[in-house]
């Protein structure tokens, strides 16, 4: 779980190195970014109980990635060493234990961002397990948008001539089933995911 987690936090500085060169020192606010995601997951998870709502699921697990890119970002930008960040939290995710109240965790991770300006990893870690991913979901996920978005840039996305319709379907779709057949153990996957998106991109 540890290299696993020193992966992350790797891929996170190397895609905001390449939106800024400097990017630790520019004080970007990742935590307004945290309690602005925790809002939309919200959204797509229902709190209205004056209306019927079912859960979208798989949009609220988009979400809790999403924000773990910001929560990331706010842990390196603390220049906390790399080690210690990946041991704090490899405890947090092995302690987490579900609420029972995927809204209530929701709450306590955007107050905290938002009171404290302050990532709470233990919360997010609670609220990992609430939204029925497991740490290795989680890393799945996260690696594969993670190498999707520099994919992404390297093929044009900047100046819009990138195509992300591949053969009928989205390239997110592609990345679901490159990350269904990848071993997660694997040192390079971040490279073995590249390549293989780059073996069905249309030439």
């Amino acid at each position: 779980m540890k290299e696993q987690m020193l992966t992350m936090l790797s891929l996170q500085n190397d895609m905001n190195s390449k939106v800024h060169a400097d990017w630790m020192n520019q004080g970007f606010d990742w935590t307004r970014a945290i309690w602005t995601e925790s809002a939309e997951m919200l959204e797509h998870y229902g709190w209205k109980w004056w209306k019927k709502f079912n859960p979208d699921m798989p949009q609220v697990q988009l979400e809790v990635v999403d924000i773990w890119h910001f929560g990331m970002s706010h842990l390196l930008q603390t220049k906390i060493p790399i080690e210690d960040i990946a041991t704090t939290s490899v405890n947090a995710f092995a302690a987490s234990k579900a609420s029972g109240d995927l809204r209530v965790a929701i709450e306590s991770l955007a107050a905290k961002a938002v009171a404290e300006k302050t990532f709470d990893i233990d919360a997010f870690a609670v609220m990992l397990v609430d939204s029925e991913m497991t740490f290795d979901d989680l890393y799945r996920q996260y690696v594969g948008k993670n190498v999707l978005n520099f994919f992404r840039q390297d093929h044009g996305y900047k100046d819009g001539s990138y195509i992300k319709q591949w053969q009928g379907r989205e390239d997110n779709e592609h990345l679901v089933e490159v990350m269904a057949e990848m071993d997660l153990s694997l040192p390079n996957i971040q490279q073995q995911v590249y390549s293989a998106l780059e073996s069905r991109y249309p030439s």
